[in-house]
């Protein structure tokens, strides 16, 4: 007669993790992380004119606006519980300093000061950089072949002031400049903006997940590239030293830029810094996740709330997302 199960001791397991995984209730309770509407940003691109919503084929469900219509999409944000929008200008001209940065009739002045008049309670952040609006489409003036650091922290500050005088919270600078922090911070205080903040992109890496984003803000550089300024991709120990250059400087934010290929810089970010830490998931990521979803070898929405939930557990406090409002009402949809 052969033995049965019952003739031998087969120890049990003691813990069994499985108990909590065991239905949607009791998984919602022991949650360890929790993405909210408010930690997205929406990106908005804005173009001179009126009634302009034109596509960025390289990103669907992505346009250009003109300001009336930025209007619009960030009342379609608001209303699925955004944290706020950010702002890239398109002028209708541009030169070698990039002076329409800083005017006050400039693109993204003119969208600060009608989404201030028309939504008091929107947190409105601005890209503070000058590669939208060179004519050679780099982050600065350029001296001796490469772009002149120091003469370009002035024009920042400047940029900046004229982001916070039309109404701007938060000034973005993301051209990875030596000093750019401090030189924004002394030009707000001294105009009299020390309750602006400021967001650096103090860790973005020369990407190539850039690319659909280039479409869009129409700011491809027309010699060369950005690696003597953005970082080298191989790079981590850099990343902490970027970033603490920038506290030291008096930032209230940072930012890390790319996405999901950083997600382990984002986390050594957090484990040294207490600062309110942004990651921007990237037009690169966002055209990937779109082109496959359409040919329907993904599912979007659980792909990109699998994705922004991975963010958050890395270390994220904001997301910077084209996204931003489609997953606002995803979240919302499910409760």
């Amino acid at each position: 007669m052969s033995p049965s199960l019952s003739d031998h001791f087969i120890p049990l397991p003691v813990r069994r993790p499985r108990r909590l995984r065991i239905n949607q209730a009791i998984r919602q309770l022991v949650r360890e992380t929790h993405l909210d509407t408010r930690d997205l940003i929406q990106p908005l691109f804005i173009v001179p004119g009126s009634g302009i919503q034109k596509p960025v084929t390289s990103m669907p469900g992505v346009c250009q606006l003109s300001v009336d219509q930025a209007l619009v999409a960030a009342a379609k944000a608001m209303q699925q519980g955004v944290g706020g929008v950010i702002l890239f200008g398109i002028p209708s001209h541009k030169d070698e300093l990039g002076s329409g940065a800083w005017e006050e009739s400039g693109i993204v002045q003119q969208a600060i000061r009608a989404l201030r008049a028309e939504f008091s309670d929107l947190v409105i952040l601005a890209d503070t950089c000058l590669c939208e609006y060179t004519d050679h489409g780099h982050c600065g003036p350029i001296r001796d072949g490469g772009v002149a650091n120091d003469e370009t922290l002035n024009l920042l500050g400047r940029v900046a002031v004229a982001q916070a005088r039309a109404g701007a919270d938060i000034v973005a600078p993301s051209g990875m400049m030596d000093g750019m922090v401090s030189a924004i911070r002394h030009a707000l205080d001294d105009d009299g903006f020390d309750r602006v903040s400021i967001l650096s992109y103090a860790v973005k890496y020369a990407s190539a997940y850039y690319g659909p984003f280039r479409d869009a803000a129409e700011n491809t550089p027309s010699f060369g590239d950005r690696q003597s300024y953005q970082m080298d991709p191989a790079n981590r120990r850099e990343a902490l030293i970027e970033a603490m250059l920038d506290v030291d400087e008096g930032a209230d934010m940072l930012m890390v830029k790319p996405g999901m290929a950083y997600m382990d810089i984002l986390a050594s970010l957090r484990q040294a810094i207490d600062l309110p830490l942004a990651i921007y998931s990237v037009s690169g990521e966002y055209a990937m996740i779109k082109a496959a979803a359409e040919r329907g070898w993904i599912d979007e929405r659980r792909v990109v709330l699998e994705t922004l939930t991975g963010f958050k557990r890395a270390g994220a406090d904001l997301i910077l997302t084209y996204h931003a409002t489609e997953a606002a009402q995803w979240l919302r949809q499910q409760g």
